[in-house]
């Protein structure tokens, strides 16, 4: 029976059933007339763990999923083709656990450094996201599931997310707050879009015409299903009245959400139209056919093999970004190494379930010092020193009304003093020739709901951090985490640091073959990591998190490395950084329109991969990673669809350019 034929059958009731939910996952089918429900699952990193239909108590022993590298992780790699094969891990998943929507992936621009889902993000940079997200959702959906991009949009900070009202100008909202969602509507072909719980120019982000009519639908063309954030729709008629598809919540008076009974009544009442229903209806319809929810060739899925663990592997492999590597000190040689010592917390810490509605059920998770550990073997003895306390956990099941997303189903404990164990790693610093710190941020700072206060890396980790370079000043530092931290205290006194966002379950290998040598680092950073706070534009210039009303977006586009670059501002690590173990050069640069061209060349001792970089007017335009022999060169042919009349650069990160030429008109 086609979707047109199907709408004409249905009641009134049955409709509006299909666009709210009846669970906390899942909305209503019509089993008379063979329309299932619509299946929903979090998230960008995998696919969460299954619920009790009316309330936040996991029900399954058998939802172990695999754990994916996070969206930083993702977007440091500056691999769309490794950003597909994670798409298709996460598509096969979801199918795999029954699932018709995955809500990811989350694409929000990280403005500051202290938004507490930053780890979910990809980058400050519109034109890197969206090389990344279109990819990726091509391969999720190729397994008949949905992607839900989201949160649409300028959603930059947990403070106030449900009622702070945003001011941004146009021109920043069209260059830095929508080409993503753009390219994951035209190029990624998204079924589904999520909208934000925040306000945009004084409207509900699930309420706005301008958002969801004139720009998704109108200009892009987006024909998909809108899905809602679960509790940002705040009024009947107006929700109703613009395209809002489906009202999902967290509570369980499922009949009383505002697309529920108060829909029904209102239009009985003659406040909203039934042709408004009917659009949405269609929408929903829409999708369920698209995944072939009315066809019995739909892809089923698998979820925990090998192989999508591998891929899990690769993209955290091409993720970790090596800072700095002076005297050479990384990789480590094993056939050398007799004695290690590895410090932090973060050593041996799992991350996975907890963070919000990114938080997984995993198989299993590799941590660093297991990572480590394994690899050296037995010829190698390691020993661990936790050097610093963090806050302990426990989690909680949510089964009453008081849930709400601006709670976390996790019981925090402060942590006990910790001198003890900064002096216990002091000293076996003192002792070891080879010392490895592992430390920065963890999903309690991390985390939905919830910024950042600051910069500062917590459990007074940079006072470590100076008492064992004092010690031992070859001592290699990995810090991880979601976004930039502080490290002016120590990087000049440091010769070699590592960064790792969340790396997922194979993490801990991948750092560990980095670290060792088997992997040559090719990570750069997808974000500016700064001095110091006020060096970032929405902390000098504009606002964050704004006042208890509105955030004003006073730097216009002047967002990440365009504001540091163009303010000549010196970052610690600039936007597109990372080292290799080889060395590359560029060169013979030429212009010839919008085709440009260029040779690089690997001129050190062992393979690797570099991503070239092409800025025009101070603006990421294009980039292209690629492998190279040692001694091999290659010609770089970079065709853009416009290109204006101006200088074009091109290097291995913002500040860091090789080649310059002039495109003329």
């Amino acid at each position: 029976m086609k979707i047109k034929e199907l709408l004409t059958q249905l009641t009134l009731e049955e409709k509006i059933g299909m666009i709210h939910g009846c669970g906390i996952f899942q909305t209503a089918g019509v089993p008379r007339l063979g329309i299932p429900p619509l299946k929903f699952s979090d998230g960008p990193m995998g696919v969460r763990n299954e619920f009790m239909n009316d309330r936040w108590v996991p029900n399954s022993k058998n939802d172990n999923i695999t754990y994916l590298p996070s969206g930083g992780a993702l977007a440091a790699a500056w691999n769309p083709e490794l950003a597909y094969k994670q798409g298709q891990v996460l598509g096969a998943e979801a199918r795999g656990r029954g699932k018709d929507v995955i809500l990811g992936p989350g694409i929000n621009i990280k403005r500051s450094p202290l938004c507490g889902r930053n780890f979910e993000y990809m980058s400050e940079d519109s034109l890197l996201i969206s090389e990344v997200v279109a990819p990726l959702i091509r391969g999720i959906q190729e397994s008949d599931v949905a992607a839900c991009v989201k949160h649409y949009a300028v959603n930059n900070q947990e403070t106030k997310r449900m009622s702070i009202d945003v001011e941004v100008d146009e021109q920043a909202l069209r260059e830095i707050y929508l080409p993503g969602f753009e390219a994951a509507v035209k190029d990624g072909k998204t079924h589904t879009v999520m909208c934000a719980y925040n306000k945009f120019r004084g409207h509900y982000a699930g309420h706005s015409a301008e958002l969801l009519d004139k720009i998704l639908r109108d200009e892009w063309g987006f024909e998909g299903a809108v899905v809602s954030d679960w509790g940002a729709i705040h009024d009947t008629e107006e929700a109703a009245k613009v395209g809002m598809d489906i009202e999902m919540s967290y509570t369980p008076d499922f009949d009383d959400y505002y697309f529920a009974k108060p829909l029904l009544t209102a239009v009985r009442e003659g406040k909203v139209s039934e042709a408004d229903i009917d659009k949405k209806v269609l929408n929903v319809l829409k999708l369920m056919e698209n995944l072939k929810m009315f066809s019995d060739n739909r892809k089923r899925g698998i979820y925990n093999i090998p192989e999508h663990r591998a891929v899990a592997y690769d993209v955290a492999a091409e993720g970790i970004i090596l800072l700095k590597n002076e005297e050479k000190l990384l990789p480590l040689k094993p056939k050398k190494l007799k004695k290690l010592l590895i410090i932090g917390d973060n050593a041996s810490r799992h991350h996975a379930e907890i963070g919000g509605s990114a938080e997984l059920k995993v198989l299993y998770e590799i941590h660093p010092l297991l990572g480590i550990s394994g690899r050296l073997g037995g010829n190698c003895e390691v020993t661990y020193a936790r050097g610093y306390a963090a806050e302990t956990y426990e989690l909680f099941d949510c089964n009453t009304h008081d849930i709400s997303p601006e709670i976390n189903n996790v019981k925090i404990y402060p942590p006990k003093p910790d001198e003890d164990l900064r002096r216990e790693a002091v000293k076996l610093a003192s002792e070891h020739e080879h010392v490895i710190f592992v430390g920065g941020l963890n999903h309690l700072q991390d985390r939905e709901c919830f910024d950042r206060d600051d910069m500062i890396l917590p459990y007074r980790q940079d006072t470590l951090i100076e008492e064992l370079l004092t010690v031992n000043p070859n001592m290699i530092i990995v810090m991880n985490g979601g976004s930039a931290v502080d490290m002016s205290r120590w990087a000049n006194k440091t010769k070699a640091i590592v960064w790792s966002y969340y790396a997922g379950c194979e993490g801990g290998h991948a750092l560990a073959d980095v670290l060792l040598g088997s992997v040559n680092p090719s990570g750069c950073l997808p974000e500016t990591f700064a001095l110091k706070l006020e060096d970032y534009s929405s902390h000098s210039i504009g606002e964050f998190p704004g006042d208890e009303e509105k955030v004003r977006y006073l730097e216009g586009n002047k967002v990440g490395y365009r504001h540091f670059d163009s303010a000549d501002i010196t970052p610690l690590f600039p936007f597109g950084h990372g080292l290799s173990y080889t060395q590359f050069e560029l060169s013979e640069l030429t212009i010839n329109g919008t085709e440009i061209k260029c040779k690089i060349e690997n001129i050190g001792a062992v393979f690797g991969k570099v991503t070239v970089q092409l800025y025009a007017e101070k603006c990421l335009r294009a980039f292209k990673k690629i492998l190279l022999h040692a001694g091999e060169k290659q010609e770089i042919i970079f065709t853009l669809k416009e290109l204006e009349a101006g200088e074009v650069s091109i290097g291995f990160s913002s500040r860091d350019i090789r080649l310059k030429g002039i495109k003329n008109d």
